[in-house]
């Protein structure tokens, strides 16, 4: 009988998941792994195959996190939910800045075929229930297609919030986007 493992996988993967975030999943070391999360080598393997199967459990748990948070399930849909999602979908925390999904896409060349599954996912999800809340505004232009811009909006949004320009200017930035959507 082996001996009990003294971590959580909950844990390891909140830790985890910040060192993936900063330094993507191919500069990301064992070392550096190890050291953030606290348990040795032995032990990662021993919970996650290899560092491709951890990577996507982080990235799991991160979307899961996040589709908790539940920005784009409020009632009631709409207009609302699409500009809470601008503004408070990226993070802005200390290094982990943006979208770990977003940022994640940056190596999709070389992402494990499962985590490239679960972005492409994540993406089509939240594709989705853009759309839906923007039909629940009844726009003279497809709901599909507009929720195809606000998702290519939000990607570089995120990828600006990695540049950290000020959270002002993207406050303003989506404030005048928000203004030109309505408009469609």
């Amino acid at each position: 009988m082996g001996r009990p493992r003294g971590f959580s996988r909950e844990e390891v993967l909140e830790k985890a998941m910040p060192v993936f975030w900063k330094h993507g999943f191919a500069d990301a070391s064992l070392q550096e792994l190890e050291r953030a999360t606290g348990v040795n080598k032995s032990g990662l393997y021993t919970e996650f195959r290899d560092k491709e199967d951890l990577f996507v459990a982080c990235l799991r748990h991160y979307l899961e996190s996040q589709g908790k948070r539940g920005l784009l399930t409020k009632e009631p849909l709409g207009w609302r939910n699409v500009e809470i999602f601008l503004k408070h979908g990226p993070l802005n925390k200390g290094e982990q800045q943006g979208c770990f999904s977003i940022n994640s896409m940056r190596e999709l060349a070389i992402l494990p075929d499962e985590a490239y599954g679960v972005v492409t996912e994540n993406r089509a999800l939240v594709q989705h229930l853009l759309a839906m809340n923007i039909e629940a505004e009844k726009p003279r232009m497809a709901p599909s297609a507009i929720a195809e811009m606000v998702l290519s909006y939000f990607s570089g949004l995120c990828i600006e919030r990695n540049l950290k320009s000020g959270k002002a200017t993207s406050a303003r930035k989506i404030d005048n986007f928000m203004t030109a959507l309505r408009k469609l």
